[in-house]
């Protein structure tokens, strides 16, 4: 006897629909085989289909069972699929009813006890559902205010025997309640970080415009310090983006159990070692990478010169145009990768240039080489390059700065506001600026925006002249050039 059920796939962060088909057959030796290009994980499905239905007190067919995941030139990757094949067997056994099966997709992988467990991508497939046109998505019970955030009727599951119990009607579900958004903790204060007035400036303009970010200095300045404090500084998701971002995260399965909607801009600072598959996606699997679990949200790259340069080259794309585009035989996948980079390195490799009270060891062959791995082209997509020189000790004992709310509540009020065109002085000391310094046309470009939103921090009605000569300050200095 043949039963359906549905699932989904994911093919980057789009669900693909997937019909479980399921055939029993009493006649032949008992046998049971996963056919429809199932990966590694899907096809031990086997093992635990056939323990989770035994556990749930529930008979598994003694003859040929055959499950066929279509369509099957798709690759089916991970556990989710263990729920559908289960409740698809079932079903063509004649232990649950087809036609109310039909009406639900499930997902979720079982344990050898029958205990349903939670999947990355939950969120993602009851979306599928619900453009396919299915009201119930049958899920594990930790994951149903993720699976609530798609507009579906959610049916929360612990056990095999209990997803069986509803299908037959022996039970109702329970309650889901409307998933909300869970407080992270509170975002580290600005109030912290003693002197650095200049680079403080330059935080805040970059909150205020979304510009991309380069804090250079010795080690002990305060880099990193500031860096962690950008992300408090943004205001929080909107609904649109905040359900972009938990889509993201859900595949990525980076969602913590039972989470609603992430409302903070999210904030991922990868070690210097990550591969270039690791930072910008892709890999066997195709999955996001750091770029994209930033979307939204802040990528820090501390140490920026200890990344490798083809992980760091690899980000002009979406630096550029907000995605990531992987290709690979099988198909090409898209993921959005709209972030702030803010990096912070040293001046040389010994760490001792910048700071005057150190003596540079470095030879000029090393100092190259450490500088050869940021190209221009890289450091040409930072709107705002700052030098930080040590803090001086009567500015590590002065009263703290302003707090990241008050900061905060300022550039919230600049990203409402757009200055109306720039003067006839603005005007002439940007074509100055272009024809006496290495201005390249995106530079040129990045020094326009960053200048808007200093004259929007001014509360200025147009660009003025003061608002592009800091804006032109903000370029790459001579330490990173020479």
């Amino acid at each position: 006897m043949l039963a359906r059920a549905i699932t989904h796939a994911l093919v980057g962060l789009d669900p693909r629909r997937v019909e479980v088909e399921a055939d029993v057959n009493d006649q032949g030796l008992p046998s049971f085989v996963i056919v429809g290009l199932p990966d590694r994980a899907c096809a031990e499905a086997r093992q635990r289909v056939r323990s989770g239905i035994a556990s749930a007190e529930l008979r598994f067919p003694t003859g040929r069972v055959t499950v066929n995941l279509a369509p099957a030139g798709l690759r089916k990757e991970g556990s989710g699929f263990d729920l559908a094949i289960a409740l698809a067997i079932l079903a063509a056994s004649r232990q649950v009813p087809r036609d109310r099966l039909a009406l639900h997709a499930s997902v979720g992988e079982l344990a050898l006890d029958g205990r349903v467990r939670r999947v990355g991508g939950v969120l993602a497939v009851a979306e599928g559902a619900r453009r396919a046109g299915l009201t119930h998505v049958l899920c594990p019970r930790d994951a149903a205010p993720e699976a609530s955030l798609a507009g579906v009727d959610v049916v929360p599951v612990r056990h095999l025997a209990e997803a069986v119990a509803y299908l037959r009607g022996e039970i109702e579900p329970d309650g889901v309640e409307p998933a909300t958004a869970e407080e992270a903790e509170a975002p580290p204060d600005l109030a912290d970080v003693r002197g650095q007035e200049r680079a403080r400036r330059a935080l805040e303009i970059a909150a205020a415009g979304s510009h991309n970010l380069l804090l250079a200095g010795p080690p002990g300045t305060g880099k990193t310090m500031l860096a962690r404090r950008l992300p408090g500084l943004l205001p929080l998701l909107s609904p649109a983006q905040a359900l972009e971002v938990t889509r993201i995260h859900s595949v990525a399965g980076t969602l913590p159990p039972e989470h609603g909607l992430v409302l903070r801009p999210p904030f991922r600072a990868p070690h210097h070692s990550a591969s270039t598959a690791a930072v910008v996606g892709g890999g066997p699997g195709i999955r996001p990478g750091e770029a994209t679990l930033a979307h939204r949200g802040v990528l820090l790259l501390d140490e920026l010169a200890e990344f490798s340069r083809p992980t760091l080259e690899a980000l002009r794309q979406p630096l550029e145009d907000g995605i990531v585009a992987i290709a690979r035989a099988a198909g090409r996948s898209v993921f959005p990768a709209r972030f702030q980079l803010v990096g912070t390195m040293n001046l040389c490799a010994c760490g001792a240039r910048g700071d005057a009270a150190l003596s540079c060891t470095c030879s000029p062959q090393r100092l190259a080489a450490y500088r050869d791995k940021l190209s221009r082209a890289l450091l040409d997509r930072f709107d705002l390059v700052v030098t930080l020189p040590r803090a001086r000790s009567e500015e590590l004992a002065a009263a703290a700065g302003e707090s990241t709310p008050t900061v905060a509540a300022r550039v919230g009020v600049a990203r409402g506001r757009k200055p109306a065109g720039r003067s006839r002085e603005a005007d002439e000391l940007l074509s100055r600026a272009v024809d006496r310094l290495p201005l390249s046309g995106r530079g040129r470009a990045r020094v326009v925006r960053v200048s808007r939103t200093i004259a929007a921090l001014a509360a200025a009605e147009r660009v003025e002249a003061e608002h592009v000569a800091e804006a032109l300050s903000y370029r790459s200095p001579a330490e990173l050039a020479a």
